[in-house]
């Protein structure tokens, strides 16, 4: 896998270099990752998915978007669980404004689970990387957004994913549900986050998730000048 990664990271860097790549420029490419293991009941993703549809109807978030972001930023939706099961359920879709904001909501709202098995994160967060660096956009910040309820019991340890993903430049942020595994933050923390300005939040269940992700957007959208204003609140922890 980290040789996947690496060549990933290498291919980046030589289409970065090619002139007569068309690609639309964004403010912010963003994977949303959302958990869809086996320790997350269909009430719950529902709950998670239910909620981050909220947060992009939420008017706070949609000035945000058009205040912070002019460009747009390119989403999109991941269910991801066990190794070699992660799907794109939402594909990459430019939001910029209300309309599109709600638009992009409502498909959220109405996808199905398509996934159940174990966990497996590093294969998720390599799964991010390849969307970020093969979609049509070129976003000024690069960001992996992922939720879980659980530290990974498949596949290998994120650490070499987040390092390479890293120094490509790519942001890794997460939301730790922690209403099963208490100090699941301290893991994501350690384990999991990682680039530029990266950040954890936390939901103390499935059911605080829609306020989690709600502040996690608007502060992915607004971009690292929220961090001053927010750092003293306790659902934040800093990233590496």
């Amino acid at each position: 896998m980290i040789a996947r990664i690496a060549a990933l990271v290498l291919l980046s860097a030589l289409l970065e270099c090619e002139p007569l790549r068309a690609q639309t420029p964004v403010d912010l490419e963003l994977v949303l990752a959302i958990d869809a293991s086996g320790s997350v009941d269909f009430r719950e993703f529902d709950l998670q998915k239910h909620g981050l549809a909220r947060a992009f109807r939420d008017p706070e978030v949609i000035a945000a978007l058009e205040a912070f972001a002019p460009a747009g930023i390119a989403v999109a939706l991941v269910q991801w669980s066990g190794r070699r099961q992660q799907m794109v359920v939402v594909d990459w879709t430019l939001v910029r404004d209300r309309p599109s904001a709600l638009a992009f909501a409502e498909t959220v709202a109405t996808t199905g689970r398509w996934l159940l098995g174990e966990t497996a994160i590093a294969d998720a967060l390599a799964f991010g990387i390849e969307l970020l660096e093969g979609n049509r956009f070129a976003g000024a910040r690069r960001t992996i957004d992922l939720s879980g309820d659980g530290p990974t019991n498949a596949g290998g340890d994120p650490d070499p994913v987040r390092d390479a993903a890293a120094a490509a430049g790519i942001t890794i942020n997460a939301l730790a549900i922690v209403n099963e595994i208490p100090r699941l933050d301290i893991y994501f923390a350690e384990h999991v986050i990682g680039g530029p300005d990266a950040f954890l939040l936390i939901a103390k269940d499935y059911h605080d998730f829609a306020r989690a992700i709600r502040q996690k957007l608007l502060r992915e959208i607004q971009g690292a000048g929220l961090a001053g204003r927010e750092a003293a609140g306790p659902q934040l922890a800093e990233g590496r």
